[in-house]
């Protein structure tokens, strides 16, 4: 009598950043409905494993430290707990030199799917879109990522800070690395919503306790990624910058704009999608209220 057939055990790689990942949540969900029945781990950096460890797509995440190449006893480490799993089959959605060195010695055994040669595609997502492809696999939600899972109920945080819908989310911040993202103006934006009778709060990161003063309407802070989803996802429309927050609302399915200078290219972000658009200009700086506002009217409700 034969054994029934154990599930395939498959080790999808992506380290992120943090937009990269949100990303391809289209792409683990094509995965997911390609394999229903293998177990299907993640293996990410530290900051994602609370995050990713709600994706009702994946079984389980592991951690990958990403230790530099010549810390021998760290790559050992991860090498006999990849190993000891025994993994049948790795997705490499990273498609970096380190996940080539895995392949070629941590995961030699194991079957593997990525992107080996050729071209460089026009974005990450896209790449990623033509593996599953290449791959057999239908990538029918590549392209449409769907974060409503990281959303948490934030009924009683609005109603804590008096916030009624409808209301527009206003995302000043981005990556303290680049400043050069961040459009200076969100706080006369808010002033012009408000003038025209539209309700706005402003979310802040962090690094951006300074901002608060600026903005004459409510300003939530220290927002987990789970409680900001849920912001976003009752948002009438989202503006914010290249940022985690625009990928989020995106993601999400949100109207909005993200603002681009000259610094980052719009189309490499694929941050467009459905009412989700992108507005670039040549200085942030130069950016008026008013061009932003035209841009804005139509998505909100009348």
């Amino acid at each position: 009598m034969n054994k029934p057939k154990t599930p395939e055990r498959i080790l999808i790689i992506k380290h992120g950043a943090f937009g990269d990942l949100m990303q391809a949540e289209g792409v683990l969900h094509d995965i997911r409905q390609h394999y229903p029945q293998a177990h299907l781990a993640l293996l990410t950096t530290p900051g994602f494993v609370g995050l990713m460890q709600r994706c009702p797509h994946i079984d389980q995440v592991l951690v990958d430290h990403r230790a530099s190449l010549w810390q021998l006893p760290a790559l050992w480490a991860l090498y006999r707990r990849l190993h000891a799993a025994r993994w049948d089959t790795v997705i490499d959605l990273q498609n970096s030199t380190r996940t080539s060195l895995y392949r070629h010695t941590l995961l030699r055994r194991a079957q593997w799917i990525g992107r080996l040669r050729g071209p460089a595609p026009f974005t990450g997502l896209r790449g990623q879109q033509h593996l599953l492809q290449e791959a057999g696999i239908d990538a029918s939600h590549a392209l449409q990522p769907n974060l409503s899972w990281m959303a948490a109920n934030v009924d009683g945080l609005l109603a804590q800070h008096g916030i009624t819908r409808p209301y527009i989310v206003l995302v000043p911040g981005s990556s303290a690395r680049h400043p050069e993202k961040r459009w200076p103006y969100y706080p006369q934006l808010a002033a012009a919503l408000q003038q025209e009778g539209r309700a706005c709060i402003s979310v802040l990161g962090p690094d951006e306790n300074e901002l608060a003063a600026d903005f004459a309407c409510p300003v939530l802070q220290g927002l987990d990624w789970f409680t900001l989803a849920g912001v976003l996802q009752q948002a009438a429309a989202v503006v914010g910058n290249d940022s985690g927050p625009s990928h989020v609302a995106s993601c999400l399915g949100r109207p909005g704009l993200a603002l681009f200078g000259a610094s980052t290219s719009p189309l490499r972000s694929e941050l467009s999608r459905g009412a989700f658009e992108t507005l670039q200009v040549e200085s942030l700086e130069q950016l008026a209220v008013s061009q932003v506002m035209d841009k804005l009217r139509s998505k909100l409700p009348v």
